[in-house]
């Protein structure tokens, strides 16, 4: 994530604010440019940003709308004020179910769920990546449900993907139930965040690997994927723990099944280069003797200019300082995994896709 400050009094904003809390200044995010600006109130629900540099026009700043969302505080994101048959932003026009809001705590259950789906589509926007709406491609085309279980009790929902259909269960935006779902089942790290990343990945399967061309490299290094994916999952939920998996998967769950191992990897790059921007933005750097270097701006944007060997050379002693921070605090390690050897092997096969869709959008853009 950048910084972000407020241009009318430079107070330092987090990406989620909706105010200015020195100044007061009303803020919205501006999805073409990935950056946070103060806003100026203009006539009739339209904004004019501060940030002239980013959200001008040959020297015209653009006027501005917010989300049909900011309405339930819950979206600070913005549209250009002319285009008056769009209601949703970029990230919210993939909603297609939302928590009821007449449970009690599920606003703030959404709100949790939206913070966390617009830092995936920060990191989407930031890597370039192609991503269609249900009506742009109808089979499998992005969508979010967000559901409650049923009051009766009788089915548990669960998160998952089928064809473009992102399902989050709503419960897992309760500290809880995601902690107490994160030690029955032995995971070392399960957060809101990290439930989007994994899943988008599997829409990036379908959309980059199966359909773009790179099935048969994908296979040679996750595994064929058409084994029976249902016996896959029965077999690793009764099946011991293997000794030596952390050799080639970056998570035990990975170890289930070619799609949950990409799916897992993928989560993995954007936890690395979404972290790394923030710590090149905040410019942090790193004690030498943990093999590391300031983290500056001469290292590049790792979202779309740093090489594979550049991001893990400063990623590793990276986490390995703040997992030494957390546990001076008495929190769990930041990032409690270990990247070998198999598992950067993986993680390059990831970037080299990512490199080479950024270059396509570039060069053939949709």
């Amino acid at each position: 994530m950048k910084k972000f400050s407020c241009q009318s009094c430079g107070q330092l904003l987090f990406f989620e604010n909706t105010r200015c809390e020195r100044c007061g200044a009303t803020l919205g995010f501006v999805p073409e440019t990935a950056r946070l600006s103060a806003l100026q109130a203009g006539a009739d629900g339209v904004w004019f940003p501060l940030d002239s540099e980013a959200t001008s026009v040959d020297g015209q700043t653009i006027a501005r709308r917010f989300c049909a969302n900011h309405a339930h505080h819950v979206c600070n994101w913005l549209l250009p004020a002319e285009d008056v048959e769009t209601v949703f932003c970029f990230a919210c026009q993939f909603n297609r179910i939302i928590p009821n809001l007449d449970m009690p705590g599920n606003q703030e259950r959404w709100y949790r769920l939206e913070v966390a789906k617009h830092r995936l589509f920060y990191t989407i926007l930031r890597l370039n990546l192609p991503v269609y709406t249900r009506r742009e491609r109808p089979e499998t085309g992005l969508v979010f449900d967000f559901l409650d279980d049923p009051p009766d009790g009788s089915t548990s929902i669960m998160t998952g993907h089928a064809n473009g259909v992102i399902t989050i269960a709503t419960k897992e935006a309760d500290d809880a139930y995601r902690e107490g779902m994160r030690v029955e089942l032995g995971e070392y790290y399960r957060t809101l965040l990290g439930h989007f990343r994994h899943e988008i990945g599997h829409y990036y399967w379908g959309l980059l690997i199966r359909d773009g061309g790179w099935l048969e490299d994908c296979r040679a290094i996750f595994g064929d994927d058409r084994q029976d994916y249902q016996a896959a999952l029965a077999a690793y939920y009764h099946r011991p723990e293997s000794a030596h998996w952390r050799e080639s998967f970056v998570s035990l769950y990975a170890t289930s099944h070619p799609w949950e191992d990409f799916a897992e990897t993928w989560a993995h790059y954007f936890h690395i280069v979404s972290t790394l921007e923030t710590a090149l933005a905040y410019d942090v750097s790193v004690s030498a003797d943990m093999g590391g270097a300031a983290l500056t701006g001469h290292a590049g944007d790792p979202y779309t200019r740093m090489s594979f060997d550049e991001i893990i050379n400063a990623w590793v002693p990276l986490a390995s300082v703040v997992n030494a921070l957390n546990r001076s605090m008495g929190l769990p390690d930041f990032y409690p995994f270990v990247l070998t050897q198999g598992v950067r092997a993986k993680l390059a096969f990831i970037h080299k896709v990512i490199r080479d869709t950024q270059e396509k959008q570039r060069t053939h853009p949709v």
